[in-house]
């Protein structure tokens, strides 16, 4: 079969999450509550999430979690999304190895998130709320959960980092449009904000600083739950719809990956596409697949942070999370792929990463945009900045197999277009931006800050 591009039909399409946690070998470590180190039950977290979300997060023994049907219709309005073979990338770099990609930009809302707006957003109606509120970095996630809450009657409210928001403005205003209000983070409108300022009156924002006034809202306004667009379990759960496709995709292709990318911030996209096929290197059908998550050199905390329990928030509002972590209150960089501007990993993710089953890699953000222009130029799709780390690493890979005398299969996931993102390649063509670069010192300053917890007593 010589096709370029592979789509499901719609009865194809999954019914059912994957959920890794229950495959694991190694399950991971709980959520403390932060006062008394006790892991926490599901009903801990439901005055935070939806009760269903807080079950789906602490679920380690349903390895298939059903999609609600009025769920799984909403995905038939964009899913499946296309796999595609990348011909003329791989004729640009001279490359015998097969690149794949899973296009996650071809929905309305233009990234990988609307797949889990949904369905919190739909738990949240089912159980009576009336608010939602969440964080955004570069505005993606922001744009789905405004999108998702509308369909479902609820009313939303969006902190988005107050640089991104300043970077690329479209973003807040598609929020608006949807009907959302948004805040740039930190912002007067919540102690935790208030207490940031003051401390730091330039802070420029970070997923850190808006997911605590996102939660402070959350838990201070009857009717109303915090949602999240990464990090967490049950929006990797949610992901996992990308995987479970292109594991189908694949298939028509006649080709199985050796090597599987996606770019990092808190793990939706790259927990997405990668849990399906991980858990055949847990039944040893495909023992030798790669998995490689690309993150900013500017905010390492694969390759350089430290396996902690620590807060997944700046104020502190959050439970104490097993995680890869460069500190709660690192403050990383200006770098322009917003949404990858997040100071921990995902607990599922670190646990893997932790256990070698994944490795993470750091690209500078001139890299990325080199390889986000040639993409656009060959493809003939400018990528999400976020996404061109994906892009980068699987160009790497590629022009190893060349030096190795090797033809890989290569899957990665383009997590998002960049048609918001103009004024970025625009400074990258211009030759107005730089890469950053972060000391030791300065992660070993924010990692003095981490909760003292015993690993070995939980």
């Amino acid at each position: 079969m010589n096709r370029k591009k592979y789509i499901l039909e719609e009865n194809q399409i999954p019914d059912k999450w994957y959920n890794i946690q229950a495959d694991m070998p190694n399950k991971p470590l709980p959520p403390l509550n932060p006062e008394t180190k006790k892991p926490l039950k599901a009903e801990d977290l439901a005055h935070i999430f939806s009760l269903e979300c807080a079950k789906q997060e602490l679920d380690t023994e349903n390895a298939w979690i059903p999609i609600p049907e009025e769920v799984r219709e909403k995905y038939s309005y964009y899913r499946s999304t296309p796999l595609v073979r990348a011909y003329a990338l791989e004729k640009a770099l001279n490359t015998k190895a097969h690149i794949y990609f899973k296009n996650e930009s071809t929905n309305p809302l233009g990234s990988h998130k609307i797949n889990s707006a949904i369905p919190q957003c739909y738990y949240c109606k089912e159980e009576g709320d009336t608010n939602v509120t969440t964080e955004t970095g570069a505005g993606q996630w922001g744009m789905a959960l405004s999108y998702a809450a509308k369909l479902y009657g609820l009313e939303a409210a969006v902190y988005q980092v107050k640089i991104t928001l300043q970077q690329k403005p479209y973003r807040s205003i598609v929020m608006k449009t949807f009907g959302a209000t948004v805040e740039g983070s930190p912002s007067m409108s919540t102690r935790a904000g208030k207490n940031i300022i003051t401390k730091d009156p330039h802070h420029p924002g970070s997923l850190g600083t808006a997911i605590s006034e996102a939660i402070e809202l959350a838990t201070t306004t009857p009717g109303c739950k915090y949602t999240l667009g990464s990090v967490l379990n049950h929006v990797a759960l949610h992901q996992s719809i990308i995987g479970l496709e292109a594991e189908k995709q694949m298939e028509m292709a006649g080709e199985y990956p050796d090597k599987i990318i996606a770019c990092f911030g808190g793990g939706s996209n790259f927990g997405g596409l990668a849990f399906p096929f991980m858990r055949h290197i847990f039944d040893g059908t495909h023992p030798n697949t790669e998995f490689i998550a690309a993150e900013p050199a500017s905010c390492p905390k694969l390759t350089r942070g430290k396996f902690e329990y620590d807060f997944g928030d700046e104020a502190g509002y959050t439970p104490l999370l097993p995680m890869y972590t460069l500190g709660h209150d690192f403050k990383p960089a200006n770098i322009h792929a917003g949404g990858l501007r997040y100071h921990g990993a995902g607990v599922i993710i670190s646990q893997l990463l932790k256990d070698g089953y994944m490795r993470g890699v750091d690209i500078q953000q001139l890299e990325t945009f080199e390889a986000g222009m040639l993409f656009a130029q060959t493809e003939g799709i400018i990528p999400a900045p976020e996404s061109t780390h994906a892009i980068a690493a699987a160009i790497r890979e590629a022009k190893k197999a060349n030096e190795e005398g090797t033809a890989p299969v290569i899957l990665f996931c383009l997590s998002g277009h960049g048609l918001i993102d103009m004024p970025s390649y625009d400074a990258y063509i211009n030759g107005d931006l730089r890469n950053y670069e972060v000391t030791n010192d300065e992660i070993n300053k924010y990692l003095a800050n981490v909760p003292q917890v015993d690993m070995n007593n939980i």
